[in-house]
């Protein structure tokens, strides 16, 4: 039995195959964390307990933070089924609920453009598994939000339909109804960026621990294994402060920062299979200052996990450590002189760029003594 198996919300609940394929499993690189620990005991400790049941979670930090990653380590956990929406300004009910779609002719639809021959006929094919944004992120190759307009495109195509043609309509729902009807854990991804009111007046309804949701074809009960993990982030370009009555339906909350240093060390030796521990630690450290050094100056940037997965996958490849140190992290952060000097201050003042030349230097004794090693044993 895995470790996590105690934490399996419905024991008895049979997934079918496509289900059982969407609960995510854990890669090696994964490192339990004390949130992951917390959420889990948590939900599982409330699970039967009716009012006190906890159904929303929020996770708020920077990028890098790791939220996505918990998340998908929740689904793990409770044997949930994943899936995910990613919110934009733009969105509208249709995105929180599906869509109605108009069945043309065969006729016509071979006189549409590819791309429109191709989403449609994809539909068409499709059962109710899926929702209609999947189905052309994958039919198509195209991002969730180009997904989205693309799904407006074709609604259109219902109000050039001759009148005499009869037009049979079908309804594709969105992947939220789709997981709160089969009961998945569902991450929503950056609803501060949503603009219009009532999209998010329809989201709040749909979080309501007994709610339900209007469909037109069918009402449609939250399924009591739903679960939604809201994800946001607090320096997302055009973010707002969260919703308060989205807030308001929050069960539990986490402010996700970055992960101790030595949990840093460990995911990018998995991730990198890069192993000097003196220089990790030092990247590390670095990284830490300069995330340190962003928030009190108010710099807008963010210092976080995937620029140091990055900048340690540079230098273990060879590059200089100092030189991608500013095309790997800093330059992600911000391009602006005064900023930057800031930032350089901040690794001055506590001795960063020292200690990542002596690593460094260090690291290429170590490389020029095992070669001379490894060169000596072949002359004997």
């Amino acid at each position: 039995m895995n470790n996590h198996e105690h934490y399996v919300l419905s024991p008895a609940r049979l997934l079918t195959d496509d289900e059982q394929k969407l609960v995510w499993k854990k890669p090696a690189s994964h490192r339990v964390s004390e949130a992951e620990q917390r959420i889990s005991a948590e939900v599982k400790r409330n699970w039967d307990r009716k009012e006190m049941k906890i159904t929303n979670i929020l996770l708020e930090g920077d990028a890098g933070s790791g939220k996505t990653q918990l998340a998908k380590a929740l689904s793990a956990n409770f044997r949930l089924p994943y899936t995910k929406v990613t919110c934009f300004a733009d969105m509208d009910k249709s995105d929180i609920i599906g869509a109605i779609l108009p069945v043309i002719s065969s006729d016509r639809l071979e006189r549409l453009e590819r791309a429109d021959q191709i989403a449609l006929k994809t539909l068409y094919a499709s059962d109710s598994f899926h929702s209609a944004t999947e189905i052309l992120v994958d039919a198509l190759g195209i991002t969730h939000e180009a997904a989205a307009i693309k799904m407006k495109q074709l609604l259109k195509l219902a109000e050039e339909t001759p009148e005499n043609e009869a037009v049979e309509y079908r309804f594709y729902p969105s992947e939220i109804v789709r997981a709160y009807k089969y009961g998945y854990l569902l991450e929503i991804q950056e609803p501060n960026v949503i603009r219009d009111a009532a999209v998010l007046m329809a989201l709040n309804s749909a979080l309501e621990s007994d709610g339900s949701i209007n469909l037109p074809t069918e009402i449609v009960r939250r399924h009591p294994d739903f679960i939604t993990v809201i994800t946001a982030n607090r320096s997302y370009a055009g973010a707002r402060p969260l919703n308060e009555a989205l807030r308001d339906r929050i069960q539990h909350a986490e402010k996700m920062d970055l992960p101790t240093k030595e949990i840093m060390m460990e995911r990018a030796m998995s991730k990198t299979r890069y192993t000097d521990e003196k220089v990790l630690a030092v990247l590390a450290d670095i990284i830490i200052t300069l995330d340190k050094a962003t928030r009190a100056n108010a710099i807008k940037g963010v210092a976080g996990m995937r620029s140091y997965f990055y900048w340690t996958d540079a230098v273990a490849r060879g590059a200089s450590a100092k030189e991608s140190l500013y095309h790997k992290v800093i330059y992600k952060i911000t391009t602006d002189s005064e900023e930057i000097k800031l930032l350089e201050e901040a690794l001055k003042n506590h001795g960063l760029f020292a200690a990542l030349e002596e690593a460094t230097v260090d690291e290429k004794k170590n490389e020029i003594v095992t070669r001379k090693s490894r060169s000596s044993h072949w002359e004997v």
